[in-house]
């Protein structure tokens, strides 16, 4: 008998409005994510899954198996909640709220809300039975002290730590490990016998072979042996383990791409745009070995056409083969000093999808037509076969257009005219980006150059010359293109989302502001351009870069997501990530999506619904996230190496950060950062001023300002903890004291 809802409408028969796309995934497809939501929502009350089966006529083992595993997956993403009378029921989101657990080193936590809200702070008793990137479904329990919204948790959808990374310690008859994570709070209890070989301090890997709970702490045991954690190379290892990253290709992908040749098949460039006599050009770093991007530019009479030509990396990773399940699983190509993690194996990052120069490549190109403003008038999309006529590096392309390098334009005479185009084309979009209130910090980054025995020899600054910026514009543009194209054919999508300061941060960047004289516009909406007016208003200030610091940190972070809220820091209305599908899963998408409507197909069978969207949104930014933390981590631990032998030295430096435990303070001309607690800061009671950043005397009058020039000395270096603890140099504080009044007699 065919279940009926409490409006009658008979399921059995109701239209999948995705049968299509789910015709496309499975042999014998199944209802839709979606119209198995709204059937539980007619129904009115929780099912089983015997209900669900019988109300859309499921009866083959083949498909009650498929609807087993759908009612897992959507309980595992928050769509469902299992309740204790083994019924799917739906969640409400105003009551219960699905998410990802970020760990604190000090207990606590953080609900990270699938929906984009808001953060859930989660007391160190609610975390006991959670371990950092777990899944959990949590009620709003109250708002703490500070004003933010509390959860206790409902439910554990999806435990995601299996194998933890750390060192071996062996104390009062008991065998622990010290997560290097410091995200999990937690130490790991060994079983009896299960430290196996391990020696005390030695760095291990051990199993969670029982989840921790309310009253006890994870147990585990050791399965494998890294070493003495000094070693070369140790800290890369233990990052990979640490956040879990995938890092060993799959037998069954190994034995998918082993038919892969190094050149591009013939049969391949058929039915695509010929544009091989095309001097599209790479222009990359020194150190790149895969290329995602070309161009190419040349005048019209009423302005330029601009070529941007991408790898077409979705003509070689197939939905759902395996190498689509590893890229998806790795979401972005990891980049350590010195070592990648790629997201593609190397004959496809590094080979036929990398366009190297004067081979065949498959490509998918966005032709832009711009004109004498710098304004995108018409784009399009197209496949295309194309050979890279020359691999350039930014400094190379810098000496030939801004220094006049007269050797190199001999060497590269044929390419001239076409650089020389693109340079312009970028000056005019410069400004028309300047007038849109794109916003472009002036921030510093870093590379580290290594020695003997893969010791840091220095750490020396990255500089941005024109060059980086004309390939950084153009990018932006192509991706801007690929977002309006995607939404014109309302196709679902994953875009680049950036939202502006929250009311609260706004606050208190508008009380700094105002202690310094200066003042934000927009009111309580400031725009990109609001922005960009009072950076360029405070250029020649001395403490330009203090105010940009905060300017910065007023900021909220990028993630991915199909919702159209588009991005602030770039001032579009709507932004998507096209031009890198070598390494970020999120243009991969985007490529498939607009191959599908280049083939014409209807937007309901595209492979991914609105739904799938959403969660790979939230499952690529936490990659992402995942890749940052690892990579921080490593360059942390090999900070920390370098300033071991300089414990005692003293080095000038600018506070970069204050907080109510004290300061870290950045050294000039080495880039490192350390704290400056405020134990031991003079003899004083220190107070913390969140709005104007710095800490306060309460009798001294001094005062420890962030952008504050100071001396410090190396007091302590923590390689465990990848810390390093400064004091400030004696003369410093004698200098800083204020002089005793004499009494009078």
């Amino acid at each position: 008998m065919t279940l009926k809802s409490k409006k009658n409408v008979d399921f059995s028969s109701t239209k999948d409005p995705y049968a299509q796309r789910e015709a496309e995934k499975y042999e014998n497809p199944i209802p839709s994510r979606e119209l198995i939501l709204q059937f539980i929502e007619h129904a009115g009350k929780p099912l089983c899954r015997e209900e669900i089966a019988a109300a859309f006529s499921l009866e083959s083992e083949d498909q009650l198996e498929a609807l087993r595993r759908r009612l897992r997956a959507m309980e595992r993403d928050g769509q469902l909640l299992f309740n204790r009378g083994k019924k799917y029921c739906l969640v409400n989101n105003e009551d219960l709220i699905a998410g990802r657990i970020i760990g604190h080193a000090d207990g606590f936590g953080f609900l990270k809300p699938d929906d984009g809200s808001d953060d859930l702070f989660l007391s160190p008793r609610e975390m006991n039975p959670l371990l950092h990137n777990d899944r959990a479904l949590v009620r709003v329990a109250g708002v703490d002290k500070k004003g933010r919204r509390e959860g206790a948790v409902v439910e554990i959808l999806q435990r995601n730590t299996l194998h933890v990374v750390g060192r071996l310690y062996k104390e009062d008859g008991f065998t622990y490990v010290v997560p290097d994570n410091k995200n999990i709070a937690q130490t790991i209890l060994l079983q009896k016998g299960g430290a196996g070989k391990a020696k005390q301090g030695q760095i291990v890997v051990a199993e969670i072979i029982e989840q921790p709970t309310k009253l006890r702490q994870p147990i585990g045991r050791v399965t494998e042996v890294m070493g003495e954690h000094m070693a070369p190379g140790m800290e890369i290892e233990m990052a990979i383990r640490s956040h879990e990253l995938p890092n060993q290709w799959p037998d069954e992908l190994l034995a998918e791409i082993k038919p892969l040749k190094n050149e591009v098949p013939e049969s391949a460039k058929e039915n695509r745009t010929d544009l091989r006599k095309i001097p599209l050009v790479t222009i990359d770093g020194e150190d790149a070995r895969d290329f995602d991007d070309a161009v190419y530019c040349q005048k019209t009479p009423k302005g330029w056409k601009l070529l941007v030509a991408i790898a077409d990396v979705s003509h070689y990773v197939q939905i759902n083969s395996e190498l689509d399940k590893e890229a998806q699983k790795r979401s972005t190509s990891v980049y350590f000093p010195e070592r990648v993690i790629p997201m593609l194996p190397e004959i496809l990052s590094n080979g036929l999808c990398s366009l190297n120069p004067q081979v065949d490549r498959l490509c998918m190109v966005c032709e832009l037509l711009i004109n004498e403003q710098g304004q995108v008038t018409r784009s399009r999309f197209f496949d295309a076969v194309m050979s890279s006529h020359a691999r350039l590096t930014y400094t190379e392309v810098a000496k030939m257009l801004v220094d006049g390098d007269q050797v190199l334009a001999d060497k590269y005479k044929a390419l001239m005219p076409h650089l020389q185009e693109l340079y312009a084309l970028y000056k005019v979009m410069r400004v028309s980006r300047e007038q849109r209130g794109a916003m472009d910090f002036d921030t510093q980054e870093t590379r580290i150059i290594f020695g003997a025995e893969r010791k840091i020899e220095k750490i020396v600054p990255v500089v941005r010359n024109d060059a980086h910026k004309l390939i950084e514009e153009f990018m932006i543009t192509a991706n801007m293109a690929a977002a309006r194209f995607l939404n014109n054919k309302k196709m679902p999508k994953l875009l680049r989302i950036h939202d502006g300061p929250s009311a609260d941060k706004l606050l208190n960047l508008k009380t700094f502001l105002g202690e310094l004289g200066l003042s934000l516009g927009g009111g309580a909406k400031p725009t990109p351009l609001d922005y960009m007016q009072l950076i360029e208003s405070i250029k020649n200030r001395p403490d330009a870069h203090l105010i940009q610091t905060v300017l910065l940190r007023s900021m909220s972070q990028a993630v991915y997501s199909p919702e159209l809220k588009g991005h602030f820091g770039l001032a579009l209305e709507a932004y998507a990530h096209f031009t890198s599908p070598i390494r970020r899963y999120p243009d991969l998408l985007v490529h498939r999506a607009i191959r599908h409507c280049l083939q014409g197909k209807p937007v309901e069978s595209f492979f991914y619904g609105v739904p799938d969207m959403v969660i790979l949104g939230e499952q690529c930014s936490a990659h992402e996230r995942r890749a940052d933390d690892a990579t921080r981590d490593v360059v942390s631990w090999l900070k920390c190496e370098y300033m071991m032998d300089k414990v005692g030295e003293e080095f000038p430096g600018i506070i970069s950060a204050v907080t109510s435990f004290g300061f870290f303070v950045e050294l000039a001309e080495i880039y490192i950062e350390g704290l400056v607690h405020i134990s031991n800061l003079a003899q004083d009671y220190f107070h913390f001023d969140a709005t104007s950043h710095q800490l306060r005397g309460e009798r001294s009058g001094i005062n420890y300002r962030l952008g504050d020039s100071v001396k410090v000395r190396v007091a302590r270096v923590d390689l465990d903890e990848k810390k390093i603890d400064f004091d400030l140099a004696l003369k410093q504080v004698a200098r800083d004291k204020p002089k005793k009044r004499r009494r009078k007699k």
